[in-house]
C-alpha cells in the first residue's frame, strides 16, 4: 500500500516536471519559400525575421526534416525556430511534424507571415483567426485542423495594381522599405522574445499597432 502510494507520487512529480519543460518550449515558424530567387521578397518576411534573429544572437540553422532549424535559449525558455522547406503552400506538414517531435503544445506555436491588408511594417498578433487569403496559413489550418494558434502578421502593404498581387508579394522590397526594415525587424525580434516570456496577451497589448 505504502509502496503504491509512493510510486504514484513519484510518477505525478515526474509528469509535472515533464509538463513544465514542455510549457517552456516554443515553436516559432517563419513562413517563406526556399531558394535564392525568393530570398529578399515580401512573401519571405517570416524567413527574414528568423534569419536576422539568428544573426543577432549568433545562431546557426541546420537542415533537418521538412525545414531548417535553429534553437535559442532565453530566460529559461527554449525557442525552436523553423523555416519550412516545403514551400509556402505546404507549410502545415512541417509545422505539425515539429510540434509533434518536440512535444510542443499548440498554445506555444507562433507563425510569422506577410499581410497585404496591413501597411508596410505594421505589426498585428492574434490568438486565432482565418487564413485571410494567405496560402501558408491556409495549409497550416487544414493540417492542424484548427485556427486556434498565434500568428504574427507583418504588414507589406498593397501597393499593386489589379491582378498583380502575386507579382507584388513575390517581388523584392523597395529601396525605401529596405531602409526602414531593420528597425521593424528589431521590433519583431523583441515581439518573439515577449511571446515566450510574457505570454500572448501581454505581447498583443505591447506590440499590436506599434
Amino acid at each position: 500500500m505504502q509502496v503504491s502510494w509512493l510510486k504514484k507520487l513519484f510518477l505525478k512529480k515526474e509528469k509535472d516536471i515533464t509538463n513544465t519543460r514542455i510549457m517552456k518550449k516554443f515553436l516559432i515558424v517563419g513562413l517563406g519559400n526556399v531558394g535564392e530567387k525568393y530570398h529578399n521578397t515580401r512573401h519571405n518576411i517570416g524567413f527574414k525575421i528568423l534569419d536576422e534573429f539568428a544573426k543577432k544572437e549568433e545562431l546557426s540553422f541546420e537542415v533537418q526534416k521538412l525545414g531548417d532549424i535553429a534553437k535559442y535559449k532565453f530566460k529559461g525558455r527554449t525557442f525552436i525556430f523553423l523555416k519550412p522547406s516545403t514551400y509556402m503552400n505546404l507549410s502545415g506538414k512541417a509545422v505539425k511534424y515539429w510540434l509533434t517531435k518536440e512535444k510542443i503544445p499548440l498554445e506555444n506555436l507562433l507563425v510569422i507571415c506577410d499581410d497585404l491588408n496591413l501597411s508596410f511594417g505594421s505589426i498585428r498578433v492574434k490568438a486565432k483567426g482565418s487564413d485571410g487569403g494567405h496560402n501558408g496559413l491556409k495549409d497550416i489550418n487544414a493540417v492542424l485542423q484548427t485556427q486556434k494558434y498565434a500568428r504574427f502578421r507583418f504588414g507589406v502593404g498593397a501597393n499593386f495594381s489589379k491582378g498583380r498581387q502575386s507579382d507584388y508579394v513575390l517581388g523584392t522590397w523597395s529601396d525605401e522599405e529596405m531602409k526602414l526594415l531593420p528597425e521593424r525587424i528589431e521590433k519583431a525580434i523583441l515581439l518573439i522574445k515577449s511571446f515566450g516570456t510574457a505570454g500572448l496577451n501581454n505581447t498583443m497589448n505591447a506590440f499590436n499597432g506599434k
